[in-house]
């Protein structure tokens, strides 16, 4: 499935079919949990305070270097889920609001860097899909690549083309490196290379409540993780409080918060929980299949308790928005949007946050 925002894999020129994609490792690491202190004001205003939790998750490979993984202990408890606004798509099924009950767990601060995906790919050799199939979905305005290798337009979603050896390691295309941007998400990675990602590292994808909980800070029936209001009162770069598309969309942003395409992924106030960019700069996989109508089976429940999703669905959730979003066409920036695209779609504002085991 492809919409405004991301397009599917339907959109990709399938140049290497019927090749496997690669899910080896090359032994376990130890991964460490670095304290990101929520800022004292928004953790005061939004309620419970998150702490900060160390973990061994598993034993180093001698050969491999450790790595750190910033973790955010998100306090488990009650919270209404969806959209109090009515303010959503019908068919992204924002609606109804239900109770949800989560228990505690621990969130990646930021989404997965350039960075650290690179230390997977090193010790892996996985391949991306994007990588397999030979090209991926580019901004039209961000491509960096010889004319010969964008193959054509994306049907439906014109500012999307297809860019010949477009991936994660170049995001923008061939003439294009992640070694430029190592601190900024990684994109152009599907739900499943975010899966083989989170099999090495020892880790998981959210769950669809579960990221929403976390993404809120603690501010319950607000649009935004800041609030109501989708500017502050400071004036220039700093009245934005995230990363979304400023301007006419498709064709002119005025990059008035300081970004065309992806931030760094600790750019922005984080949230009361200490979560950044959970509103804009990149869709983040969630490991839920998605239904529309399933908010509606939750509600006939009650409250319901570390919901897993349905069973079935017609592709995996994304949530967050990304740099493309604009109220013109698309206002998937808010905490209750959601969205969907199936698992070996990627393109380039789609990245993933994980979760401790």
């Amino acid at each position: 499935m492809a919409d405004c925002c991301s397009p599917g894999a339907d959109a990709r020129v399938h140049s290497e079919l019927g090749r496997p994609l690669s899910l080896r490792t090359a032994g376990d690491q130890q991964t460490t949990s670095t304290a990101v202190e929520p800022p004292a004001d928004a953790s005061a205003a939004a309620g419970p305070a998150a702490d900060v939790s160390s973990s061994e998750v598993r034993a180093a490979e001698s050969a491999t270097p450790s790595r750190e993984t910033t973790d955010v202990r998100i306090p488990g408890g009650t919270f209404s889920m969806g959209d109090p606004f009515n303010e959503g798509y019908e068919d992204d099924g924002e609606s109804p609001v239900h109770e949800v009950l989560v228990s505690p767990f621990r969130i990646s601060a930021t989404t997965v860097t350039n960075e650290e995906f690179a230390a997977f790919v090193e010790a892996t050799g996985h391949r991306t899909e994007s990588e397999i199939y030979g090209t991926s979905a580019v901004f039209h305005l961000a491509v960096k690549a010889e004319k010969n290798q964008i193959l054509n337009r994306v049907s439906n979603v014109p500012w999307w083309l297809n860019v010949r050896g477009a991936d994660w390691a170049h995001p923008a295309g061939p003439l294009s490196s992640w070694s430029d941007i190592p601190d900024h998400p990684v994109t152009h990675v599907s739900h499943n290379d975010a899966l083989a990602y989170c099999e090495w590292a020892g880790r998981r994808l959210p769950t669809e409540a579960e990221w929403e909980y976390a993404a809120r800070g603690g501010l319950g029936g607000q649009r935004y993780p800041w609030g109501n209001n989708l500017h502050n009162d400071q004036s220039g770069a700093d009245a934005h409080n995230c990363n979304i598309w400023q301007g006419d969309f498709p064709s002119r942003n005025s990059v008035d918060d300081g970004y065309l395409t992806t931030a760094p992924a600790m750019s922005f106030r984080p949230n009361g929980y200490g979560l950044y960019q959970t509103s804009g700069n990149v869709w983040e996989w969630c490991s839920d299949w998605f239904l529309p109508k399933y908010y509606k089976t939750c509600l006939a429940q009650g409250t319901v308790e570390d919901p897993q999703g349905p069973s079935i669905g017609r592709g995996r959730v994304m949530r967050g928005g990304s740099y493309l979003c604009h109220d013109s066409y698309c206002n998937r920036y808010r905490l209750a949007a959601r969205s969907s695209n199936t698992p070996d779609s990627a393109s380039g504002n789609l990245g993933f946050r994980t979760v401790a085991l």
